[in-house]
């Protein structure tokens, strides 16, 4: 494996952890103390998030394909 790809890997990792914290958060009780527009704000960043790890993963999944 690469260095380069080790990298991707650990992205993922650590965005994984975020996304999953920022899961939590959503669904605790400081969330619904928040101003509706942060609640967007913060629904759209997890949105965004989620979409971001999709692309590390596509990206990961192609490291495979090439044999690396």
């Amino acid at each position: 494996m690469q260095e380069y790809q080790r990298r991707v890997i650990d992205e993922h990792f650590e965005l994984e952890k975020k996304i999953h914290k920022l899961t939590e958060f959503i669904a605790g009780p400081v969330f619904c103390g928040l101003s509706s527009a942060e609640q967007r704000l913060l629904r759209r960043q997890q949105v965004l998030m989620e979409l971001y790890a999709e692309t590390i993963t596509a990206r990961i999944d192609g490291f495979n394909l090439e044999g690396d």
